[in-house]
């Protein structure tokens, strides 16, 4: 009799473990794994990060957020379905504009200093124009010359995103909050 009632707490333990997993995970926070350099140096291929999927939901996403997010279907599809992570540039509603590798939003320039530039390429003759819908972004790789983004395949609908990436825990040496920039605005 005890043998038995003893399993039954196991499998109930055991159940609700996966259920409060599932449920954690679904909705309130999933782990990713970064595949793709196009977020140097901020992050890194290999390293793991903690995508918060509740917050992002009730606030919307903010200029700076790093997102994760199923590609739409107008971008280039990896075979893998592995998601991508990119960074923030456009809200909706916004109007974003880059000359010459400058990032102008409502046609005041802002100031990116994550941007990573030793990778080649300053961004000279670069331009773009995007006006944004109520329910799209607009995403750019912190490493602009070795990234696929919004730059080349247009806005992201908010449909799409998984969440917000808000910890980077792998490697533990590297254990970081990720936060958004605060943005100075640069004189037009």
């Amino acid at each position: 009799m005890r043998l038995r009632k003893l399993a039954i707490e196991i499998v109930q333990t055991v159940a609700l473990t996966i259920l409060a997993f599932y449920l954690l995970q679904t909705f309130v926070a999933q782990p990713f794994r970064v595949e793709q350099g196009s977020m140097r140096q901020t992050l890194e291929p290999g390293q793991y990060v903690l995508a918060d999927k509740l917050t992002a939901a009730l606030t919307g996403y903010h200029r700076g957020d790093i997102v994760i997010f199923h590609p739409p279907s107008t971008w280039p599809a990896d075979s893998s379905g592995t998601p991508y992570i990119k960074r923030v540039i456009g809200l909706p509603g916004e109007t974003i504009d880059i000359a010459d590798g400058i990032v102008s939003i409502d046609g005041v320039p802002v100031d990116e200093p994550y941007v990573y530039r030793d990778g080649g390429g300053d961004g000279a003759g670069e331009t773009g124009h995007w006006v944004l819908g109520p329910s799209e972004i607009l995403v750019f790789g912190d490493h602009r010359s070795n990234s696929s983004d919004s730059r080349a395949y247009g806005p992201v609908p908010t449909a799409s995103v998984i969440g917000r990436a808000i910890l980077r825990y792998f490697p533990v040496n590297l254990l970081t909050i990720i936060t958004p920039p605060i943005y100075r605005q640069a004189a037009p």
